[in-house]
């Protein structure tokens, strides 16, 4: 089994627990006084989480300019403008409060703020910032794992991508994980972001270098999911059981997974994220569908390496038994397998041309225009 040589690198101070943000004021204090309080479409101001968090910069005596509106598929007119609010303010530090998508979004904005780049520059690579706005977040979704790394995804419909930004300015400074804050989270969300975390811990796992122990601790965090997920799916006001699968998803792609890695594979989330560009459909839900028939692209490829998913999730030799019985993880706590059953008219050709026209493919395991459309077929 090979180890590849790595760097660990985290710089993020996670606060976890309820009531942790009790003391976000006096932490948000340490970066700046003039605060760009980014946030989604309602929800947070519905359930209270919007009031603890202004009580606290308020109390802290910070100044506060909202930027209210994010997308659960970020987009970047919204980071565009919140960009332009945060110059416009003299922004020295960004609260996000919400999912994956606020603080991604928030993670940009501070660097269009700092840089002064159009924030489209950095998702496509184009230019490498110099420097950030400090970013403080409040999650309000376990899914993503964005609160303890230094990835962020946004989509571009002008230019047909959705695309993702890894850098080490990236990293929120603190983040703050109460899981009370996820108990208003509805039914399919939450599935949707059991499904993300799984799949963030098999992109590790089948990206390139294969470390005993990671592999191992890889996949008892997606036992663990699944040991909590269908018990919180009957009981979603659980305090207890949303804190099991916040720091599910935190561990799952905190660099933990990573470790003895050469890189991810990340082909799935390359699919699934068309399919959200596409049809505005939720990325959790993309995940769901889409890495079931990925596993049986690749069975006769990789089955080794199949069989000890099987074997450690599932206590199975059996290639075909260990995707089945993924697949029917994912239907049991009701998030799609089949793009037909996702919910929205979708179209195949239309699908297998987005694929194609972006080329999307994984970083250890290449796909080609023939896998592709193999995939359509067992997708759909």
């Amino acid at each position: 089994m090979s180890v590849e040589n790595f760097v660990a690198y985290n710089p993020t101070r996670l606060h976890f627990g309820e009531n942790v943000v009790e003391t976000l004021g006096e932490v948000v204090k340490q970066y700046g006084t003039n605060v760009l309080l980014v946030y989604g479409k309602g929800s947070v101001k519905k359930y209270g989480y919007y009031d603890k968090v202004i009580s606290q910069l308020n109390q802290a005596g910070l100044k506060v300019y909202e930027y209210e509106g994010i997308k659960p598929n970020p987009i970047i007119e919204d980071v565009r403008k919140a960009t332009a609010l945060g110059k416009e303010k003299n922004i020295d530090v960004i609260v996000a409060l919400g999912g994956g998508s606020v603080v991604d979004s928030s993670k940009i904005i501070g660097l269009g703020i700092a840089n002064d780049v159009d924030p489209w520059e950095f998702m496509t690579w184009s230019v490498m910032p110099e420097k950030n706005i400090p970013l403080v977040a409040v999650l309000t979704l376990a899914a993503t794992g964005t609160e303890m790394n230094g990835a962020a995804v946004v989509q571009n419909h002008e230019t047909g991508q959705k695309l993702g930004f890894v850098h080490p300015l990236n990293y929120p400074k603190d983040s703050f994980l109460d899981p009370s804050f996820t108990t208003s989270v509805p039914a399919d969300y939450t599935a949707y972001g059991i499904v993300d975390l799984i799949a963030h811990a098999l992109e590790a796992f089948y990206g390139a270098g294969e470390p005993s122990v990671i592999d191992r601790i890889t996949m008892d965090i997606v036992k663990d999911a699944m040991e909590w997920g269908p018990k919180l799916m009957n009981d979603l006001s659980n305090v207890e059981l949303r804190a099991n699968i916040m720091l599910d998803a935190t561990l799952a792609l905190n660099g933990l997974t990573s470790y003895g890695k050469k890189n991810g594979d990340w082909g799935v989330h390359g699919l699934g994220h068309e399919l959200s560009l596409l049809y505005d459909l939720a990325h959790g839900a993309t995940l769901s569908m889409a890495y079931p028939a990925w596993l049986r692209l690749q069975k006769d490829r990789i089955p080794e390496r199949i069989q000890k998913m099987g074997r450690l999730l599932f206590g199975t030799e059996d290639v075909d038994d260990a995707i089945n019985q993924l697949e029917a993880f994912f239907e049991k706590i009701g998030s799609p397998v089949r793009i037909s059953k996702g919910g929205k008219k979708t179209d195949k050709t239309e699908v297998l041309d987005q694929w194609n026209r972006n080329e999307v493919t994984g970083m250890n395991h290449k796909l080609v225009e023939a896998d592709r459309e193999k995939l359509a077929e067992l997708m759909y």
